[in-house]
């Protein structure tokens, strides 16, 4: 896992009070950014053997691309739940659990006799998965102290590694060997981080028990699961606007919304509080994530797609576009985390929304004499300088504002983060279900999502509570 500047490297440059301790410090920073390499690199894996499971496991393609939809789904779901167990009974407890669910799922899923029952596993693992992030942030925050704001910037770089190996990896035992190999790859690498985790992992302190809200629960896993389920069955073209399909579980999620809001402000500990939703700044950054997950991270699935429709750009060139958006993110992670005690937080948002924005408009411009792939790998990778100039503002300015729920507020962060990029490719790939031609209705949405973040996101950056130096 390398960058500009490698996460070990760059942690080595943080100051601090105990030399000795800096080495158990690199070790605890090593040991949870293997477990969230590993999860996003499940992101990203499994669509390169969708047709291979589809044909072996005799399925129907729609019950294989729910291999993906259920992940993503289910880490919307945990991501909020994580960080609040996360908060309650100890980050350790929290991410070894974490770890071993997401390493038995896998080996469960890599002997898994048909769909449903990969589907059922997914779902286990989506759950492990989505536990990473938010007891990995309690762990580095509390071990880091005032250098946390650092260590946490430097997860931004983590997961478009991630993103490109993910396919290569997929395409590697698809070819050489069976699709097994993508889940059964992780069961080694779990095996040795639980023993790290164990050993190495500081306990941390534990906040004051109270007890779960699991009305929160159920009603927030209704909302999501209900709006998702239709928004994916309008994106999946099996549905319109109008059909019972679309307006039954969105008119369930609306219901639990409505629902979900009153217990939120009477519950005497909701599972949410209300104010990590609107209050204190919460309210600008969770529509900022939002927003960034449909335009950034929902763009990034439909760029092979466009280069295959638009331009007729071979499915193997296609994938690795991705790689070079993914190359920009890390060439400048590293230097922007260690830039933001100086420039703050609004500052590299404003300029890495524009120049994440400027990377999508050009990807929807016809090539100025030269060749479309190296045009949309040129366009990918300034929108992957925008993302890395970007992010660890964004990651940053969401965690301060409640900086004694880290956990949580990660989780939260998340939750806003996933939800926004289904719901903009849903809603892209129901707008393509109806085009006559499909390349030319993508290079529109690409100019929509740079005007989203241009004419929205922008401006509410301004917003964002500003703040300099550590934390």
């Amino acid at each position: 896992m390398s960058s500009s500047i490698p996460p070990a490297v760059a942690l080595a440059e943080v100051p601090s009070n105990d030399d000795q301790a800096l080495p158990r410090r690199r070790l605890v920073f090593f040991i949870v950014a293997i477990a969230l390499f590993m999860a996003s690199i499940d992101q990203t894996i499994v669509a390169t053997a969708l047709s291979t499971i589809h044909r072996e496991l005799h399925s129907g393609i729609e019950w294989s691309s729910w291999t993906i939809t259920i992940y993503a789904l289910g880490q919307i779901l945990v991501m909020p739940l994580a960080g609040k167990l996360s908060d309650m009974y100890g980050r350790k407890r929290i991410f070894v659990s974490a770890v071993i669910l997401f390493t038995i799922a896998s080996l469960l899923c890599g002997l898994s006799t048909n769909i449903y029952m990969l589907v059922a596993l997914r779902a286990a693992q989506a759950i492990g998965g989505g536990a990473f992030m938010p007891s990995a942030t309690g762990i580095v925050a509390d071990h880091f102290g005032r250098n946390r704001d650092r260590a946490l910037g430097m997860f931004t770089s983590i997961f478009p590694i991630g993103g490109i190996i993910g396919p290569v990896l997929g395409g590697l035992f698809v070819t050489g060997w069976s699709w097994r190999g993508i889940f059964l790859v992780n069961v080694p690498i779990g095996a040795i981080l639980i023993v790290l985790a164990v050993v190495f992992l500081p306990k941390g302190s534990l906040r004051p028990s109270k007890r779960l809200d699991v009305w929160g629960v159920v009603l927030l896993g209704s909302l999501l699961l209900s709006a998702m389920f239709g928004i994916t069955l309008l994106g999946d073209g099996s549905t319109s606007l109008l059909g019972v399909g679309f307006l039954l579980p969105e008119g369930i999620a609306i219901a639990a919304l409505v629902l979900f809001v009153l217990r939120m402000k009477y519950a005497e500990s909701p599972f949410i509080p209300l104010r990590l939703l609107r209050g204190g700044g919460f309210g600008v950054m969770n529509l900022i994530n939002f927003l960034y997950g449909a335009a950034a991270l929902g763009f990034g699935a439909l760029v092979p797609l466009y280069a295959q429709d638009r331009f007729g750009i071979p499915v193997l060139q296609a994938g690795t576009l991705l790689t070079a958006r993914a190359v920009g993110v890390v060439c400048v992670a590293g230097l922007a985390v260690l830039a933001l005690r100086r420039t703050g937080y609004r500052l590299p948002m404003v300029v890495g929304f524009a120049v994440m924005a400027a990377g999508l408009a050009s990807m929807a411009l016809k090539p100025p004499g030269v060749s479309p792939y190296l045009w949309l790998t040129l366009s990918g990778a300034i929108a992957g300088i925008g993302m890395g100039l970007s992010v660890p503002a964004t990651n940053n300015a969401t965690m301060q504002l409640a900086r004694d729920q880290l956990a949580g507020v990660a989780g939260l962060r998340g939750m806003f983060r996933q939800s926004g990029s289904i719901m903009g490719v849903s809603i892209t790939t129901a707008i393509l279900a109806s085009s006559t031609n499909p390349g030319e209705t993508l290079s529109t949405v690409f100019i929509v999502f740079a005007a989203i973040l241009v004419c929205v996101v922008v401006p509410v950056v301004f917003l964002v509570p500003e703040h300099r130096g550590r934390w």
